[in-house]
Protein backbone atom coordinates (compact mmCIF):
# COMPACT_ATOMS: atom_id res chain seq x y z
CA UNK A 1 0.00 0.00 0.00
CA UNK A 2 0.89 3.45 -0.93
CA UNK A 3 0.29 6.63 0.39
CA UNK A 4 0.90 9.67 -1.67
CA UNK A 5 0.75 13.41 0.72
CA UNK A 6 0.39 16.06 -1.42
CA UNK A 7 1.05 19.72 -0.18
CA UNK A 8 -0.31 22.52 -2.46
CA UNK A 9 2.82 24.86 -1.85
CA UNK A 10 6.36 25.20 -0.87
CA UNK A 11 6.32 26.31 2.38
CA UNK A 12 3.81 23.79 3.76
CA UNK A 13 5.51 20.83 2.22
CA UNK A 14 8.90 22.47 3.92
CA UNK A 15 7.07 23.02 7.45
CA UNK A 16 5.27 19.66 7.29
CA UNK A 17 8.62 18.00 6.27
CA UNK A 18 10.98 20.16 9.05
CA UNK A 19 8.61 18.99 11.58
CA UNK A 20 9.72 15.41 11.82
CA UNK A 21 6.48 14.10 12.26
CA UNK A 22 6.37 11.99 9.26
CA UNK A 23 8.72 9.05 10.54
CA UNK A 24 8.74 4.89 9.66
CA UNK A 25 7.88 4.78 13.45
CA UNK A 26 4.77 6.96 13.58
CA UNK A 27 3.13 5.43 10.11
CA UNK A 28 3.40 2.32 11.83
CA UNK A 29 1.88 3.37 14.51
CA UNK A 30 -0.75 5.04 13.34
CA UNK A 31 -1.62 1.92 10.85
CA UNK A 32 -0.79 -0.42 13.61
CA UNK A 33 2.06 -2.48 11.39
CA UNK A 34 5.38 -3.43 12.25
CA UNK A 35 8.15 -0.27 11.30
CA UNK A 36 9.58 -3.21 9.50
CA UNK A 37 6.71 -3.19 7.33
CA UNK A 38 6.78 0.65 6.63
CA UNK A 39 9.26 0.28 3.12
CA UNK A 40 10.03 3.30 1.79
CA UNK A 41 9.41 6.99 3.26
CA UNK A 42 10.68 9.32 0.46
CA UNK A 43 10.22 13.58 1.13
CA UNK A 44 10.19 14.41 -2.82
CA UNK A 45 10.81 18.01 -2.85
CA UNK A 46 9.93 18.96 -6.69
CA UNK A 47 6.81 17.96 -6.39
CA UNK A 48 5.85 19.11 -2.59
CA UNK A 49 5.30 15.58 -1.55
CA UNK A 50 5.58 12.73 0.68
CA UNK A 51 5.24 8.91 0.14
CA UNK A 52 4.72 6.17 2.71
CA UNK A 53 5.00 2.51 1.04
CA UNK A 54 4.02 -0.29 3.67
CA UNK A 55 3.43 -4.58 2.55
CA UNK A 56 0.48 -4.94 2.24
CA UNK A 57 -1.32 -8.00 4.44
CA UNK A 58 -2.96 -8.97 1.64
CA UNK A 59 -2.31 -9.35 -2.26
CA UNK A 60 -4.05 -6.39 -3.95
CA UNK A 61 -7.29 -7.85 -5.76
CA UNK A 62 -6.56 -10.93 -4.24
CA UNK A 63 -9.77 -13.10 -2.01
CA UNK A 64 -9.81 -10.75 0.90
CA UNK A 65 -8.75 -7.73 -0.32
CA UNK A 66 -11.10 -4.78 0.51
CA UNK A 67 -9.33 -1.84 -0.54
CA UNK A 68 -7.85 -2.34 -4.25
CA UNK A 69 -7.14 1.13 -4.15
CA UNK A 70 -6.21 1.87 -0.94
CA UNK A 71 -8.75 5.09 -1.35
CA UNK A 72 -10.07 5.58 2.67
CA UNK A 73 -6.05 4.91 3.80
CA UNK A 74 -5.51 8.36 4.40
CA UNK A 75 -7.36 8.46 7.82
CA UNK A 76 -5.07 7.32 10.42
CA UNK A 77 -2.99 10.47 8.47
CA UNK A 78 -5.50 12.79 10.67
CA UNK A 79 -3.90 11.90 13.92
CA UNK A 80 -0.56 13.09 12.90
CA UNK A 81 -0.83 16.84 14.64
CA UNK A 82 2.19 19.09 12.91
CA UNK A 83 3.63 21.42 15.16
Amino acid sequence: MALDVLFPDEATYRRVAASGVFTRANIARLYGVPESDVTHLVFYDPGWAIKAAMRRAIVAGDPGDTDVYACQQHVPLLDLEIP
